[in-house]
């Protein structure tokens, strides 16, 4: 993609072991950097998205992220297959040799861009949804003095168990399809992906999308046909070791989970000094509101905020939903 910028770090430590020869971080930016440098704002990428759908979703002028206003870092996250990747990283880390990758190693990678490359001391926001939201919550715990304003929408600081079940039946589903070939597929594992994206459709929305047919936005008449309209092109046109790669990312993610706070995470959450508004959705089956209002206690001043939403996780995409996301940013912006 011709807008799309590339930090290349040599030798790069990961947090569960192991050393990427090259660690590629993919981004893009929009927007001016002012004359002090002072409205930086970062948007990390979700599971399966880039920087592509971020600025789709997020970025626009009659959006709280103006570009007009605000120079806004886009990144992909590790194993997305735009940054450094099972199906893009050469031998012998390619595949299922690619090693496994913590939310703490994306924003590691991501505060040396944002520090070395763009000479940035301090961020106006951090903000993301899904994996993205992790990632938020990781920049405000482990660099408390660099984010002045964190809005974490449908994620988490920690993966619930709950939520770690999801992924396993995901992971499984994949690898069970004798196609996988134990990830070193000729051709992809077609009937897996289906699977999976079953799975997916499931877990996405809400009960009450389906009960009152909101599929029909899709172009679908049931429940069949948005699976099969919507859920299976989407993961058909995915790399199956990048997929997996992403889900073992969003399965260890733990902002407490390093020497800093030493699995404290109490103390991991009390050290975040950002404003914070955390924006979980009411029909969510991933990250709960639950998770978040408890998050919310341990954060000096912070705010949860529930979205109410039969579109579950997937509100951030529903432009119905888009004018409450945009009202806290601009609060926080503010």
């Amino acid at each position: 993609m011709s807008d799309v910028q590339i930090l290349e770090v040599p030798n790069y430590v990961l947090q569960k072991g192991g050393v990427l020869p090259t660690a590629r971080l993919a981004y893009k930016t929009v927007g001016t950097l002012n004359a002090d440098r002072s409205n930086a704002v970062l948007v990390p990428s979700w599971y399966t998205g880039t920087h592509v759908e971020t600025e789709m979703f997020f970025v626009g002028p009659e959006r709280a992220l103006d570009p007009r206003k605000y120079f806004i870092v886009l990144t992909d996250l590790l194993g997305n297959g735009m940054s450094s990747s099972p199906s893009n990283t050469p031998p012998p880390y390619e595949r299922t040799r690619f090693p496994r990758v913590t939310i703490q190693d994306n924003v590691r990678l991501q505060h040396q861009l944002i520090t070395q490359t763009l000479g940035i001391e301090r961020l106006r926001l951090v903000t993301g949804w899904s994996m993205g939201a992790c990632q938020t919550y990781q920049w405000a715990s482990q660099y408390p003095d660099m984010v002045a304003a964190a809005c974490p929408i449908a994620g988490s600081a920690r993966t619930a168990s709950f939520n770690k079940v999801f992924l396993m039946s995901l992971r499984r589903t994949l690898e069970m399809d004798p196609a996988y070939a134990e990830g070193y597929y000729d051709r992809a594992p077609v009937a897996g992906l289906r699977a999976f994206a079953t799975i997916y459709a499931g877990w996405g929305v809400s009960e009450p999308f389906f009960r009152t047919g909101a599929y029909r936005i899709f172009g679908a008449a049931n429940h069949e046909e948005f699976v099969q309209y919507f859920w299976e092109p989407f993961f058909l046109k995915c790399d199956a070791n990048n997929l997996l790669s992403q889900l073992s990312t969003w399965m260890d993610g733990d902002i407490s989970a390093n020497p800093q706070y030493e699995g404290n995470f109490e103390r991991a959450l009390g050290a975040i000094r950002a404003c914070t508004i955390i924006m979980p959705v009411d029909n969510d089956r991933y990250f709960p509101p639950v998770d978040a209002q408890e998050e919310a206690r341990h954060i000096p001043g912070a705010e949860c905020r529930v979205i109410e939403s039969i579109w579950g996780h997937m509100a951030p995409m529903n432009p119905g939903d888009v004018p409450v996301i945009d009202k806290a940013l601009h609060e926080l912006l503010a």
